[in-house]
């Protein structure tokens, strides 16, 4: 049985006003076996698709590579953009080594809400993925219930939005479609990109995955 632990302390800091949450990186992340287009930080697996979506919405030139300057450059867009990262699972087991959520077993969550508590400038929590088993959302729903709360929803299209109350102040959720591979199969499915795809043959996932990440970073 692999222990796949989080190699990446959450990435906050005081003025952060968003959260990213996601579930865990690859395993080769957390055995240090990266592979040269890979980035040594949150979501920088070279199949994944975040920072190639950010990249395209902000015009960042971001570089693809296992150096430095990969980390700084998405660390200058995080502080100014103010959005921090915290992924919900801390470590998990796999029978089988792979990123698959489903995969995981015996999971051990962070506190989001300790986090939320010691951050209060933080009013929306970005979801990588939706309230699919072992999905982000599903495990922040199972966080909150130990915690005695509850998500309201606001808007049921996807991205689905929720909220929920906190020391008095109101946090959205906003489930964006998962930024990876496997999702492309579900994006496909949606009505939504049904209808771009007809009107534009050229329209693709990633360009889905664009609009609707735009309204939120």
């Amino acid at each position: 049985m692999f222990k796949h632990t989080h190699p990446y302390k959450p990435f906050l800091f005081n003025e952060a006003t968003k959260l990213i949450v996601g579930t865990l990186p690859p395993p080769r992340f957390t055995k240090g076996e990266l592979k040269p287009d890979d980035v040594d930080f949150c979501y920088g697996s070279r199949d994944g698709q975040l920072w190639k979506i950010l990249d395209q919405i902000f015009n960042l030139n971001l570089v693809y590579e296992t150096t430095d300057k990969a980390i700084q450059q998405r660390k200058d867009f995080l502080k100014e953009r103010k959005i921090g990262i915290c992924d919900i699972v801390a470590s998990s087991e796999r029978a089988k080594i792979d990123a698959s959520d489903l995969g995981m077993q015996n999971i051990k969550l962070r506190n989001l809400i300790g986090y939320l508590k010691k951050y209060p400038n933080i009013d929306t929590l970005l979801f990588t993925g939706g309230n699919s088993k072992n999905g982000p959302e599903y495990f922040f729903r199972k966080h909150l219930k130990e915690h005695k709360f509850k998500l309201e929803l606001v808007c049921d299209v996807v991205p689905r939005i929720h909220q929920f109350a906190l020391d008095g102040r109101v946090i959205k959720t906003v489930s964006l479609t998962a930024p990876s591979g496997a999702a492309n199969r579900a994006v496909g499915s949606l009505d939504a990109y049904k209808m771009m795809k007809r009107k534009n043959p050229k329209f693709n996932t990633i360009d889905f995955r664009i609009l609707q990440y735009r309204n939120y970073f």
